[in-house]
């Protein structure tokens, strides 16, 4: 048996290959360079991070400082209207809401005056609990002042919704002064550094830093906020480096400032509790003494050192500029063989990634493949309706960029065009039993038994002769469409046209068993079609056509007939005469539907017959009994639509 495989699965077996094979031998001769540049590349990674991480620090600084400038500038804060002032709070929240690491922001004022907002969600639901903050509440908003007309000091607190609406409130004797809190405390000092120590938070009893802003004009203090030491915690510990790397900020002091493991180890319990804020050596394991007095000795930022353990590590320095005098700086330190351990695993990364990328691109490549074959699918799809007779509808356009498949695209186009041509002048059934059976259209017959239908429009030729001939061609037309319609819906074939007759027949050239009563079921669903068509006939002023119909059942010759180079398929015999001398006995009798006794017989349980007469008809020497076909009978006897009542 052949093997045949389908197009778009070569096309992805190739790329499958070619991919697997080049990109297997690029990743194994790349990780042999790899290897000679190691201490380079990380360095250079060193310095990226470092880079990297310091601008990001310095970048969070810089943006509180900026959003603090901006509100010390505020008229209301400079002159202290904090009392009872909506749009200060508006403010308040839009700035708080800019920066995601802010804890708070908050003015106090060397009087004493003081104003905070609180993002309730920022320093975690125990402190929402700790308050007894309403569900819906963003913020918490405290203001401590005298009140007009006042001598003490109160503590005012709101509760604030997202659109700053009230939802609690409560006032109490002050009980806070922002002047003995760690950050107010030496800020106006000469040489004062914009970022404090990490300490603990009042409310909150959580660790972080104070980002601070004096002003001396009007009323006088300190615009600051907070961020909390978890933050950075988190922020550092992203930066993290292979299995052992590490990313801190320290003083120069020699003091851990923030570092990925400081909160589990600064553990306060009190508010304003003095942190003893951990050396070098209490959290980082590797003595950097020495590249980190290379570094401030004007070396170089980044530094290859060997410890005593013979391990050898690169590390990173910066300064973080917005710090000020108070001197933070950042390191980012990891183990060389770290990077040695990432290249051997990377080796077999890549090799499951090569895999990977393969497997994550045979979709795509599928696509492309279905993209390329699309139009040779469809190019089949279409030849197979051809094969099948199926050219109704819109012909399918099979275009491509691939010149040969648009060639051939056009050509069934064409042969689609021929086929549906050619069936309009041989029977459809015909040709489908043709391009089923894959016999050649020759001449000669075989005698089956067939249901004969002819038609006639009782006097068609007096409205021809007054009426316009394109439109007795235009309205003829729709006449013999209407009818043919329901004479193939029935599982009959039309024949031939005849001016305005039809010749149709049933059980020929397909098979059917029940083609007797199929032609009675076409012959009353055609006088109904006849009678819609003629509603509109007469709506649209033109003459109603009246049709006769004959039918008969019986014994006939079935095949082609003609010469070799023009063929015809048609019905021959006794049968196809009778059929022919019922249709004008309707005029005779004043009928419609005019069948033989041979109809009757076969159908008689299923349809209504009145009997007309018994007669001979010319060239035949038996006499036969007529019939006229009434309609069809239903289950209970009872006529419907189309139907008659029996009896």
């Amino acid at each position: 048996m052949r093997v045949r495989f389908g197009y778009q699965l070569s096309i992805t077996a190739l790329f499958v290959g070619v991919v697997l094979s080049v990109g297997l031998a690029l990743v194994f001769l790349s990780f042999d360079r790899a290897r000679s540049i190691t201490r380079t590349a990380a360095l250079a990674f060193i310095d990226r991070v470092a880079d990297h991480t310091a601008d990001r620090v310095d970048g969070q600084f810089k943006d509180v400082l900026d959003i603090l400038e901006v509100l010390r500038q505020l008229p209301p804060v400079e002159t202290g209207a904090i009392l009872d002032n909506p749009p200060l709070y508006t403010i308040l929240a839009a700035l708080l809401r800019r920066h995601g690491q802010l804890y708070n922001l908050y003015v106090g004022y060397g009087d004493g005056g003081f104003i905070e907002l609180d993002g309730l969600d920022r320093a975690g639901s125990a402190l929402r609990r700790e308050l007894r903050a309403p569900p819906e509440a963003e913020f918490r908003l405290s203001v401590v002042e005298t009140p007009p007309g006042g001598t003490e000091r109160q503590r005012f607190t709101y509760y604030l919704s997202h659109d700053m609406t009230v939802l609690a409130r409560e006032q109490r004797a002050a009980d806070y002064d922002p002047r003995e809190r760690p950050w107010y405390r030496g800020a106006f000092q000469p040489g004062a550094s914009a970022i404090t120590d990490p300490y603990v938070f009042k409310v909150a009893a959580l660790i972080g830093y104070t980002v601070r802003a004096p002003f001396t004009q009007g009323r006088g203090g300190i615009a600051a906020g907070d961020i909390l030491l978890t933050e950075t915690d988190a922020f550092l510990r992203s930066q993290r480096l292979g299995t052992s790397g590490v990313v801190f900020l320290f003083d120069d002091n020699g003091r851990i400032v923030a570092h990925p493991g400081m909160s589990d180890l600064l553990k306060a319990s009190a508010p304003d509790a003095a942190l003893d804020l951990p050396r070098l050596d209490q959290l980082v394991s590797v003595d950097i003494a020495r590249p980190l007095a290379a570094w401030r000795q004007g070396g170089s930022a980044q530094q290859i050192f060997d410890t005593k353990d013979g391990r050898t590590y690169v590390a990173a320095f910066r300064s973080i500029r917005t710090a000020g005098v108070s001197g933070l700086r950042l390191a980012v330190m990891a183990p060389l063989d770290d990077f040695f351990a990432e290249i051997e695993a990377g080796r077999r990364r890549m090799v499951l990634l090569a895999l990977g990328f393969v497997l994550a691109a045979l979709p795509a490549v599928w696509w492309i493949g279905s993209v390329l074959s699309r139009s040779m699918k469809a190019l089949a799809r279409e030849t197979d309706r051809i094969q099948r007779f199926d050219t109704a509808g819109p012909p399918v356009e099979v275009r491509s960029v691939i010149r040969e498949i648009d060639d051939l695209g056009q050509s069934v186009a064409t042969m689609r065009t021929v086929v549906r041509t050619f069936a309009s002048f041989v029977p459809k059934r015909l040709v489908q039993q043709l391009v089923a059976t894959g016999d050649a259209l020759r001449l000669g017959g075989s005698r089956r038994e067939v249901t004969i239908l002819f038609t006639d429009i009782a006097g068609f030729t007096n409205i021809t002769e007054k009426a316009d001939p394109e439109q007795v061609m235009i309205r003829t037309s729709r006449y013999l469409a209407v009818l043919s319609a329901a004479i193939t819906e029935h599982g009959g074939t039309v024949d031939k046209f005849v001016g305005d007759a039809i010749m149709a027949i049933w059980n020929a050239p397909s098979d059917d068993s029940d083609h007797v009563a199929h032609a009675c079921s076409a012959v009353l669903a055609c006088r109904e079609a006849n009678r819609r068509l003629n509603i509109e006939f007469e709506r649209e002023g033109w003459p109603a056509y009246r049709t006769r119909y004959g039918l008969h059942t019986g014994e006939a010759v079935v095949g082609t007939i003609g010469s070799d180079d023009r063929m015809a398929y048609t019905v021959l015999g006794a049968t196809v005469n009778l059929a022919a001398r019922l249709e004008p006995l309707n005029k005779d009798y004043g009928t419609e539907i005019m069948v033989s006794d041979a109809i009757r017989r076969q159908v008689a349980d299923r349809f209504a017959f009145r009997p007309i007469d018994t007669l001979t008809p010319k060239g035949f020497a038996t006499s036969i009994r007529i019939y006229e076909l009434l309609g069809q009978l239903d289950r209970e006897g009872e006529g419907t639509c189309g139907s008659i009542k029996a009896g």
